[in-house]
């Protein structure tokens, strides 16, 4: 993934349950353009997938330094965040 000039972070990302019921990632994580572009795919996906969530967070992989995660918007059911 590559980081925004902001130096910020961007993700949307979709989960289904697997046969036993577990969550697993819809797709691979999508990077978006902005908070906005995240929520707006995230709100429209969200009767689609078990679980549904956008989030974002600083980051500058120069130095490997990486803030903590900040949900923007969640449906459904998804994993905690690390």
């Amino acid at each position: 993934m590559q980081i925004a000039e902001t130096g910020k972070l961007i993700v949307f990302l979709a989960f289904n349950r697997d046969d036993e019921g577990q969550l697993q990632p819809a797709f691979e994580p999508r990077e978006m353009p902005s908070e906005f572009a995240a929520t707006t795919a995230a709100r429209m996906a969200a009767n689609k997938y078990a679980g549904v969530v956008a989030w974002s967070r600083t980051a500058d992989p120069d130095i490997g330094e990486y803030g903590p995660p900040e949900v923007l918007f969640t449906a459904g059911d998804v994993p905690e965040m690390e």
